[in-house]
């Protein structure tokens, strides 16, 4: 049987952790599809507002697609790999003993009354785990812990890649299949649609308001193809 001086870390608390990096995850993606959906959709309204044809506004949004995708991963992959060279150089190691020694007996037993345990079980534990060597033990949990969550550079850089490529296939499928005559309308509703899926999504995940947040990135999205509509517009009316 375990004593309470082999608790490291309440389960509790790891599950938790591992829920929030898959939470996480899921909303670094959402972003990422967020920015493809609306640089892409922007370059391609933008261009056709400027009275182009089709082949090169194709060729302007491929342009910002790659581009886009390149400078996401690069992004992902210099913010990663600093965090990680936080955690080798002991920066880490040191704020997680700084967190553990700042938890008290009292506010440990209080976590565990919250769960359910009774009284005298709590207090018993709470004492156990402010013990020196016990303290050190759970910042070596939180330590490894924290490493599991600095995932590689590399697998963040081409998963924000990807998600952003995703993202940016819908305003060039929107473009390309529409007729000619409404591509610009198809492709901003198509795109304001998808901001609306997407933010939804991401206030569920969240959870925050979720018709406020898709509000917001409906919102943003309409305003970006709006300035780009009216740069190219603008442009294209005294061009050469």
């Amino acid at each position: 049987m375990s004593t309470a001086a082999d608790l490291a870390l309440p389960a509790t608390e790891h599950d938790d952790a591992t829920s929030a990096a898959r939470l996480n995850w899921l909303r670094a993606g959402l972003l990422g599809a967020n920015d493809g959906i609306v640089s892409v959709a922007a370059v391609l309204v933008g261009v056709a507002g400027a009275g182009a044809t089709t082949g090169p506004v194709l060729a302007a949004g491929t342009a910002a697609l790659v581009g886009g995708a390149v400078s996401m991963a690069l992004g992902e992959y210099v913010s990663v790999s600093g965090a990680r060279d936080a955690q080798r150089t002991g920066q880490a190691a040191h704020q997680a003993q700084l967190e553990a020694e700042s938890e008290d007996a009292v506010t440990i037993a209080a976590h565990y009354r919250a769960l359910g345990v009774a009284d005298d079980v709590a207090t018993s534990v709470a004492a156990e785990l402010v013990r020196p060597e016990v303290r050190d033990r759970r910042a070596a949990a939180a330590l490894r812990d924290a490493e599991e969550e600095v995932v590689s550079p590399w697998r963040a850089a081409w998963v924000s890649a990807a998600t952003f490529t995703v993202g940016a296939a819908l305003p060039f499928l929107a473009m390309l299949l529409a007729p000619t005559s409404i591509q610009i309308a198809v492709t901003v509703v198509a795109v304001l649609v998808a901001l609306a899926v997407t933010g939804t999504t991401g206030a569920a995940l969240g959870g925050a308001r979720r018709g406020r947040a898709a509000l917001r990135v409906v919102f943003g999205g309409a305003l970006a193809l709006a300035a780009t509509y009216a740069a190219g517009a603008l442009l294209g009316a005294h061009a050469f």
